[in-house]
């Protein structure tokens, strides 16, 4: 389990130096983080509640990237590949495996908080104006995966 959570955690933060540094991550280290992620998940809860949970994250996902998609088309008048990158849309799935429905729910809405209220404080001190999404969404997960591992938090997979 040890080197799970390495891979996992490496994988995490490279993903947000990449999409920080180049705006591009290799397509390889979502798969990699969804798989230890499930891993993880798995060995700490029952099959059914995995089943179940994972099933009810990747709905919960595939409506908001919907609403996102009409959105972009009804209210922005843009594609959708312009107003969310792909690499954001492959973190969004390879977390699906990570945590328990409401667990994931919540901890997902506060990543989007933190990076909304991370990307005001450093655009000041960025030229580009493209947000790196999944970078600051792993850079949340990765120190929420630390604090849970750690024991500061200990009911990420209950709920």
């Amino acid at each position: 389990m040890f080197i799970l959570k390495i891979i996992l955690l490496a994988s995490i933060g490279i993903i947000f130096y990449q999409d920080l540094k180049e705006r591009q991550v290799y397509w390889f280290l979502f798969p990699v983080l969804g798989l230890c992620s499930a891993l993880l998940f798995y060995n700490s809860t029952l099959p059914e509640l995995f089943y179940v949970s994972v099933s009810m994250n990747f709905i919960f996902i595939a409506i908001l990237l919907l609403i996102i998609f009409v959105y972009t088309k009804v209210k922005l008048k843009t594609r959708f590949n312009e107003a969310l990158g792909l690499g954001d849309v492959l973190l969004f799935f390879g977390l699906v495996f990570s945590f328990s429905t409401v667990s994931f729910i919540v901890l997902f809405v506060f990543s989007l908080v933190f990076a909304l209220v991370l990307h005001l404080v450093v655009k000041q001190y960025s030229k580009l104006q493209s947000v790196p999404l999944a970078g600051y969404i792993s850079l949340f997960f990765g120190v929420t995966y630390i604090l849970y591992w750690s024991g500061i938090t200990n009911s990420l997979y209950v709920l």
